[in-house]
């Protein structure tokens, strides 16, 4: 079920025989020649928006604005201060907790979102403990290639040129889903160089085409395919472990 395509009465239907709901949520920026600016959001989108198809779980819009500071210097980013993107998460959740959700489970497609999304749940946290009361709810974070057997998949489709930065995984992701949008470059070198991550200068001085120690070249649909159909079924059992009592 998609909070965007239901209405409120559905919603509340929903919350009778669930209160989890998971947030995709990424980040929007540049990912060398030929990856979409959207990736790091489109790919915890997509995999969510699947297993939802099979599985009676609720999907909320995706929160498709993070922590891209570094990547300003290649045009179409678009990047949250820490502060910001913390007020904004708190705000979601507070929103979401306010119609009686319990369980908020952020799925996440970006690594520099980890730091702030966590210091954002801290935060919700503190307010509750000097007011001296229960928060009400749980949030959880999880990074898409993280859910069972997805990382190791991709180590197999990818022993080389995989990287930190628009990989080739995260790349055939978003070519199975968005299959008229396959992008094509020469790149040069085939596998990028990895290093360091500091300000946006310094990224575009070190990483010229965006990439970092990766070769999207390897990339298909068909790779991507295989990546969502493991990651939705492990995400539906990220979620149903998360509802445990106790969880």
């Amino acid at each position: 079920m998609l909070l965007h395509l239901s209405t409120w009465p559905e919603t509340e239907d929903f919350l009778r025989r669930s209160t989890t709901v998971v947030v995709p949520i990424g980040s929007n920026e540049q990912h060398g020649p030929t990856g979409l600016l959207g990736t790091d959001w489109l790919c915890p989108e997509i995999i969510a928006h699947e297993a939802q198809k099979n599985a009676d779980i609720l999907v909320a819009p995706t929160f498709n604005i993070g922590m891209a500071q570094h990547h300003l210097d290649f045009p179409g980013t678009i990047a949250l201060r820490p502060s910001t993107f913390m007020a904004a998460i708190g705000d979601w959740t507070r929103s979401l907790a306010h119609h009686g959700f319990t369980k908020i489970f952020f799925l996440n497609g970006h690594g520099g979102n980890v730091a702030t999304i966590e210091a954002a749940f801290s935060e919700l946290y503190a307010d509750a403990s000097f007011a001296g009361r229960s928060a009400g709810f749980a949030c959880k974070l999880t990074n898409w290639w993280d859910l069972k057997g997805v990382f190791r998949l991709a180590q197999q489709q990818f022993p080389v040129g995989h990287g930190s930065h628009a990989t080739p995984s995260e790349i055939a992701v978003t070519q199975w889903a968005y299959p008229d949008h396959v992008k094509a470059a020469n790149y040069a070198p085939q596998i990028a160089p990895s290093g360091p991550i500091r300000e946006a200068k310094d990224f575009r001085s070190r990483y010229a085409d965006g990439r970092m120690g990766s070769d999207p070249g390897l990339a298909s649909p068909e790779k991507g395919g295989e990546l969502v159909k493991l990651a939705a079924a492990g995400l539906v059992e990220a979620v149903r472990a998360f509802e445990a009592p106790g969880a």
